[in-house]
């Protein structure tokens, strides 16, 4: 299952950038107890590393149950997080401050969506 972000996607996903900001969905489903280890993970990134990148938390919650999905395709929590450019978003990960908790984040996921996102119009 997918949870990190490979060399090829961050290429396709900075090669495909428009300039402009980018909204990123995060779907995410927790391996048993995982939850503890990616709430560090993700009040280090709220607290340090969005800040330095200009970026914004827009929502965070956790998923119930799904009204319309397939099994298997209901997730533990979403989040809505914007970047002012997708360059913002790959310093963040580049960051070798940032490389050292997300192993928090690895270890905490048993599968993940990080879907880029532009508004329409």
């Amino acid at each position: 299952m997918a949870v990190d972000p490979r060399g090829r996607d961050l290429k396709d996903f900075l090669e495909s950038d428009d300039g402009g900001p980018v909204v990123m969905l995060n779907l995410l489903r927790f391996k048993p107890g995982g939850r503890e280890s990616y709430d560090r993970y993700a009040a280090a990134v709220a607290e340090r590393f969005l800040p330095r990148v200009g970026g914004e938390i827009l929502y965070a919650g956790d998923g119930r149950t799904a009204l319309v999905a397939e099994d298997g395709q209901a997730w533990d929590a979403v989040l809505i997080v914007k970047y002012p450019s997708r360059e913002a978003f790959s310093r963040m990960v580049a960051d070798p401050e940032y490389q050292q908790v997300t192993r928090l984040r690895t270890e905490a996921l048993e599968e993940a969506v990080l879907q880029p996102t532009s508004p329409w119009g």
